[in-house]
């Protein structure tokens, strides 16, 4: 696999972002029904399902009107939305999407300003992919899961550890595509110096645990290495499943700390 480029872009005089991603088919796979985009100020991963060709179609498509959406303007929620409603319709109307069940999951982080001026993350998750968080050394998953398996961690009935070989670990309770739109949740992020994100398919988390997220981030401070090594390990634990992985680094000096808030 090529080296992973990293990109930098200065915000403004106090901010800057750097980042890297990639897709892989693994190792089990015939294609990849994965697609991600990584372009300020908008950082997605979508994972396809639904038939050979129909996962792929949908992630793509949902990229495509997000990529669509970025060349109109402003980001916003009812940019998003909008986006994902055209996505739904090239889904459903494409001529080889014949499986009802055919979706994708979509997961990522956009840039804004709030009023106050001050800087901030919305990530935005629909399905199972996930965002993570490193900061003060520690992994804070963002997003949580909209799968089978969550319902049963959270309503006592497994453990996080039985999730992972559950006979439903891969049923996700929503998609984009395989039904009518439901909203993104949304969760406020804000932004402090030598944060990390990482953005990524359960291609990557079927082989790493969160431990080992963090290990490899605090391995590699540019995210294109981070990358690399992450997919790398990914792909020499098993690769069942395509792996697709962005990692957003922040350089804001001096800002203060607080833990993400959830939108109701």
């Amino acid at each position: 696999m090529p080296e992973t480029s990293t990109q930098t872009y200065r915000v403004s005089d106090e901010l800057q972002l750097s980042w890297a991603g990639t897709t892989d088919r693994g190792r089990r796979r015939e294609n990849n029904q994965d697609a991600y985009l990584a372009k300020f100020p908008l950082f997605v991963v979508a994972d396809g399902m639904g038939g050979h060709a129909g996962g792929e179609i949908a992630s793509q498509n949902t990229i495509a009107r997000l990529d669509e959406m970025l060349g109109q303007g402003e980001v916003t929620d009812a940019g998003i939305q909008q986006a994902l409603h055209l996505a739904i319709d090239d889904i459903h109307s494409h001529p080889e999407t014949t499986d009802e069940g055919t979706g994708t999951t979509l997961t990522g982080v956009f840039l804004e300003r709030g009023e106050d001026g001050a800087w901030r993350w919305i990530a935005l998750n629909i399905g199972d992919s996930r965002v993570y968080l490193k900061r003060d050394d520690r992994l804070l998953q963002v997003t949580t899961d909209h799968s089978v398996v969550q319902e049963l961690i959270a309503s006592g009935k497994i453990s996080p550890e039985e999730a992972d070989g559950h006979p439903y670990s891969n049923v996700i309770t929503r998609a984009v595509g395989a039904s009518e739109l439901v909203a993104p949740d949304y969760v406020n992020i804000d932004l402090r110096d030598e944060d990390r994100l990482v953005i990524c398919s359960d291609g990557l988390t079927k082989e790493l645990t969160d431990y080992g997220i963090l290990h490899f981030l605090r391995e590699h401070d540019d995210p294109g290495d981070a990358v690399d090594a992450m997919v790398d390990a990914a792909l020499e634990n098993g690769g069942r499943d395509n792996v697709t992985l962005i990692v957003l680094r922040v350089l804001l000096p001096q800002s203060p700390s607080t833990i993400p808030d959830s939108e109701e």
